[in-house]
């Protein structure tokens, strides 16, 4: 053998066929996570949304005209709905295909009092079968619009009851079982708006659309001249988009001539989470919620909302001056995934507020507004637990022949909700406005100390709500709690309860009119 090692032949030792097969496999692994963290990083960068500075608000906001409505011999108010598919010019000269109720996007604004009867003739001229759901309103189960109450292409519905709940904004818009997410973001939104003598007694901005003025906010994404339904990577919580518009109208102004103006504020988004905020991190006074006047006006600088939740808002105005309602990052304890991919660090600037140089003068706000007529938990005849995830409520799917819960007329409860999903949620019950008792074992904070009908629930939260069923009793239809992410609702995130009267018991609930795949 030859003295310096090698194997006679003049060549160099080689590898051991294993150590190769070693090495070779460390770098494809080292390449392939070399991808993947690229991959990731781009995914998470790329995540991030905000169109703070980048909004020229050009465009003056759209108001939705009141409903017209006419009253029976027996004082019925009587609405029209059309439910129809059209095309809306959102850029000029660009026609985007939307549905909408009397016209092309979105509705015109109900408006009744207390003590009204109403009756709203809904007729669908979609191609498809949907619902009108009033969300936050007290009334027959029957009437509710829930995915029990279909109303079958070219047929029509209407629902009838009385007002009897207090001044509120509240809302309207589709249900369809597995269909809600893509119905509402094609255009089907609305407001319904309640007044009573207790509320117009007081010195509050009340002329509608001038000092008085819906603020319907949604996140939309275009491709090309349509709207973009679809989810990106890692959106568990549903779509996301990537600018917003208020009653439907981009890059939003509105001209304000009072000192005083007041916001309704609807977050009609299918899953965003908005904290809203003025862009100067003034104050402003937060006077309702959900469903209706809160006990006193409170002062804040930040105001959270989740799809489906309402607050009232009055901001003061400088002559002049020209202020911008901005949308923050979400500051609810998520972790560093839910918090990028489920829209937490976005930040968008939503609607700029234009100040005529001279402001007509407004009356100061009161010092406490309503009494609350909320149960407050302590009569509550029992209580009940809600799990709330993904693959279901107290880990059931959505089933439309089963009844979850039976609850008996007359009385109250204590519900408690518990998300530990890893993700965000919130709550909506039908036909109830309840009391939040305490988030976490503590008290709410002032703007959740109103009447509520969603509730917004941080992973790793438990909340306990307080309601009262004043009926009237059907043991035949369901109402529906759900989680009002809507992809979570379409997804089978949601469970139905009946109300019965004393010693009754729930039947099997009726099968919608119609039937078959929602889903285009």
């Amino acid at each position: 053998m030859s003295k310096n090692g090698n194997n006679g032949t003049g060549g160099k030792r080689r590898m051991p066929r294993g150590k190769r097969v070693l090495l070779i496999l460390g770098s494809l692994i080292a390449g392939f996570a070399l991808v993947i963290g690229g991959l990731f990083t781009w995914l998470y960068t790329g995540a991030k949304v905000s169109t703070v500075g980048a909004v020229d608000f050009r465009n003056a906001l759209a108001v939705p005209p009141l409903a017209a409505s006419t009253v029976e011999a027996d004082g019925t108010r009587v609405f029209d709905l059309r439910m129809q598919a059209g095309e809306t010019e959102f850029t000029p000269g660009t026609r985007t295909p939307t549905w909408g109720f009397n016209g092309s996007h979105l509705g015109p604004t109900l408006r009744a009092a207390k003590g009204e009867k109403v009756r709203v003739k809904v007729a669908n001229n979609l191609p498809e079968e949907s619902t009108v759901h009033w969300h936050g309103m007290h009334l027959p189960a029957a009437m509710d619009g829930g995915p029990h109450q279909m109303v079958p292409a070219g047929g029509s519905w209407a629902p009838e009851w009385t007002v009897q709940q207090p001044a509120s904004t509240l809302w309207y818009h589709p249900h369809p079982h597995g269909a809600t997410e893509t119905h509402v973001q094609r255009g089907l939104a609305g407001l319904f708006l309640l007044d009573d003598a207790e509320s117009a007694a007081l010195p509050l901005p009340g002329t509608y659309g001038v000092d008085d003025i819906p603020v319907i906010v949604q996140d939309v994404t275009f491709d090309g001249a349509k709207l973009d339904h679809g989810h990106k990577l890692m959106r568990n919580v549903g779509f996301l988009g990537d600018r917003t518009m208020v009653n439907g109208t981009p890059a939003p102004y509105v001209t304000v001539q009072d000192e005083l103006v007041r916001l309704r504020l609807l977050n009609a988004s299918t899953a965003r989470v908005y904290t809203f905020g003025l862009d100067d991190g003034r104050t402003f006074r937060q006077i309702a919620s959900d469903g209706g006047l809160l006990e006193a006006p409170h002062t804040t600088g930040r105001l959270r909302l989740s799809p489906g939740e309402r607050a009232e808002v009055v901001i003061r105005m400088q002559p002049g001056e020209r202020r911008v309602l901005r949308s923050y990052p979400l500051d609810a304890g998520l972790d560093f995934w839910n918090q990028r991919f489920g829209g937490g660090d976005d930040s968008f600037d939503v609607m700029q507020l234009r100040a005529a140089p001279t402001l007509r003068p407004s009356a100061e706000l009161p010092g406490t507004l309503v009494a609350s007529a909320l149960p407050t938990g302590e009569d509550s005849a029992r209580s009940r637990f809600f799990e709330l995830k993904m693959s279901g409520i107290n880990g059931r799917k959505m089933d439309m022949s089963r009844v979850d819960e039976t609850v008996t007329r007359g009385t109250a409860e204590t519900w408690t909700l518990r998300n530990n999903d890893g993700m965000p949620h919130n709550f909506h019950v039908h036909d109830v406005q309840f009391r939040i008792l305490d988030i976490n074992g503590a008290a709410p904070p002032p703007p959740l100390r109103g009447p509520k009908d969603t509730v917004f629930i941080a992973s790793g939260s438990t909340v306990r709500i307080a309601l009262r069923f004043d009926g009237p009793a059907d043991p035949d239809t369901p109402y529906m709690y759900h989680c009002h992410l809507l992809y979570h609702e379409d997804q089978g995130m949601m469970g139905q309860f009946v109300v019965v009267d004393p010693g009754g018991s729930a039947a099997a609930p009726k099968p919608p009119p119609t039937s078959g795949s929602h889903r285009h």
